[in-house]
């Protein structure tokens, strides 16, 4: 069995805004359907999208763009991530946490592993003040946060601050991101990987455990 679970935070913990569309104009009195990007979910559809996968532009670039483009639909304009996702998501995030996240992390702690976070952006994007309400991390060993470090995933020494700050072997620790540049940076940092299928989440969990030894009998000990 490994002794941790280190995840992005993004797409990986929550519901994507891919995924959630339909909130968004609802929070914005956007009519439904206008929300049209996609993601991974319709790569042919966001040329944006297959710009970043093709190393055009970073994640924050994309989002940046995003962010621009809703805002103008309702006649604002943010300058800051957590503006945007504080008008698309409310004051709630309880409804957009992954089920499958929650439910992995009970099977991570009963098993006494540890729980931590290597994220890009998360206080970047999210805003300092999303952190303490969400009840969950308060059992998470450490996070690791470029917003704050500034070395950003797949720089090697991202991965080195979260195995350091975890005091275990960078073979003791499954990695889960949903881009496959991080996890690839993972792999050659020597951790186990999965690459977050957004698409399939329920799946890769399921992989993640077992990745980290947590078969039936581990789960139900």
């Amino acid at each position: 069995m490994r002794k941790a679970l280190v995840l992005d935070f993004g797409g990986v913990i929550t519901r994507t805004l891919f995924e959630t569309h339909d909130l968004s104009e609802k929070a914005l009195g956007l009519p439904p359907g206008t929300l049209t990007w996609r993601g991974p979910f319709d790569p042919r559809g966001d040329d944006a999208w297959r710009s970043m996968q093709a190393g055009a532009m970073t994640e924050r670039d994309y989002w940046a763009l995003r962010m621009r483009e809703t805002g103008a639909l309702i006649g604002e304009s943010w300058s800051e991530f957590p503006q945007f996702v504080g008008r698309v998501r409310g004051a709630d995030p309880g409804p957009v946490i992954r089920p499958e996240a929650l439910e992995t992390f009970d099977r991570v702690k009963a098993a006494g592993l540890k729980l931590a976070i290597l994220s890009n952006e998360l206080d970047l994007f999210y805003g300092a003040g999303f952190r303490d309400k969400l009840a969950f991390l308060r059992d998470f060993s450490l996070i690791v946060d470029a917003t704050y470090t500034g070395i950003l995933k797949p720089d090697p020494r991202a991965y080195a601050a979260i195995i350091d700050g975890l005091g275990i072997a960078a073979d003791d620790c499954v990695f889960v991101d949903d881009q496959l540049k991080n996890v690839n940076g993972a792999r050659e940092a020597g951790m186990a990987a999965v690459h977050f299928d957004v698409t399939r989440p329920a799946e890769s969990y399921a992989e993640a455990c077992e990745k980290l030894g947590l078969n039936a009998s581990n789960a139900s000990a």
